[in-house]
């Protein structure tokens, strides 16, 4: 199960992207930059949300990180919201260098990582997922960049190599230790959000050294703990001390399963110029979209676990792929799962009911191969 930021006070809720009030404005942006709804409205849900929560919990899902990734969609490209970008943006640099030093200093002392430092909930991949947007070739972007190339180079434990992503904690909590650790292979918690990252980055044209070492770095650990049968191409949530990959495969979503592993390595194929791996990464996603017995593991309409994360990755694979008809023609199937799925209960972005009206609000029945509007995605490392 993939976990969301903590969210434990008020304050906290209405700045969490995934849960509160600010992820259920992007909504709101959507609607108005498509005439559905006004940006007065907008403007009225966005003024309520303060004091920033700055400190080591913030980042692109709660707090100053997350205000920002929210005012730079409301903005799309006009000066509404400058002066408010333009504090926040110095914010988020500062926060993001006081995370860099720590995050070096860990590697340097030889210590383990966790999820709260890297990932894209809490971690510097998902504050490098917001420069990337805010400031393509700004020093703190290309510092995070740096940081990830870094967390790909193996490490040593007990005289055995281990991916540099390894962590001591469980899988659900940074908190509980999980004996001999284990390295994580979602996109949410684990190393295909970096992936991702490092693909997206260079795709933009900003590059650090070593940059595409790490991209193939990472496939080929992906490489190795991928596995074939009758049900297609899979892919563990993790590994750990006993063995390469669990005998489990990992429901299809975004956060974890074949969704959201095969657009990361659709997009590292991309700009390592990998025809063979996305070839392999697209038709992994079509036998997943394609089998009714995977298929009726999804139970819910929201981004994280359910269909509406699924619609938004398929929809973002198609616009990358040579043959998008193959996936956008199986849209109305899924878009008839989702709705026989149910609406979530909670009213939020990441598994309630704002990201499912996001991602369904694209996803004509019929195959629409009409490119995507909006960049909100860019929080789940889809675009």
């Amino acid at each position: 199960m993939t976990t969301a930021p903590p969210t434990e006070s008020a304050l906290s809720v209405r700045q969490s992207l995934a849960h509160g009030p600010l992820g259920t404005t992007l909504l709101s942006i959507e609607r108005a930059r498509r005439g559905t709804e006004t940006w007065e409205n907008v403007h009225r849900a966005l003024s309520g949300l303060g004091p920033l929560i700055e400190g080591p919990d913030a980042g692109l899902y709660l707090g100053a990180p997350a205000m920002t990734f929210v005012l730079h969609q409301a903005a799309g490209g006009t000066e509404r919201y400058a002066g408010a970008l333009h504090t926040l943006d110095g914010i988020v640099a500062a926060h993001t260098r006081r995370r860099l030093t720590d995050a070096h200093a860990r590697i340097n002392a030889g210590r383990a990582t966790t999820f709260a430092e890297y990932d894209l909930f809490r971690g510097l991949t998902g504050i490098g997922a917001l420069l990337l947007q805010r400031q393509p070739r700004g020093p703190e972007t290309k510092a995070v960049l740096d940081y990830l190339v870094r967390l790909t180079e193996p490490i040593t434990a007990h005289g055995t190599p281990i991916p540099g992503w390894w962590v001591r904690h469980a899988p659900t909590t940074n908190q509980a230790t999980m004996p001999g650790g284990h390295a994580n292979a979602g996109l949410a918690h684990g190393i295909t959000g970096p992936l991702a990252l490092l693909a997206l980055a260079l795709r933009a044209g900003t590059t650090v050294d070593h940059h595409e070492t790490a991209i193939l770095r990472i496939c080929r650990w992906l490489d190795e703990i991928r596995t074939h049968d009758h049900q297609g191409t899979h892919w563990p949530r993790w590994i750990n001390q006993h063995g390469p990959a669990p005998t489990h495969h990992a429901a299809h979503s975004w956060c974890y399963g074949t969704p959201g592993l095969a657009r990361a390595q659709q997009l590292a194929a991309i700009v390592t110029e990998d025809h063979d791996r996305k070839r392999m990464a697209e038709r992994a996603l079509l036998h997943c979209i394609t089998d009714p017995t995977t298929l009726d593991r999804v139970a819910t309409r929201g981004l994280c676990h359910g269909y509406g994360g699924i619609l938004r990755t398929v929809l973002r694979v198609a616009e990358d792929s040579a043959n998008p008809a193959a996936f956008t023609a199986r849209t109305g199937l899924l878009a008839n799962r989702f709705l026989t799925a149910g609406p979530p209960e909670d009213s939020g972005f990441l598994e309630g009911r704002t990201g499912a009206a996001l991602a369904f609000q694209d996803a004509e029945p019929g195959g629409s191969t009409a490119p995507l509007q909006g960049q909100w995605d860019a929080c789940l490392l889809l675009s």
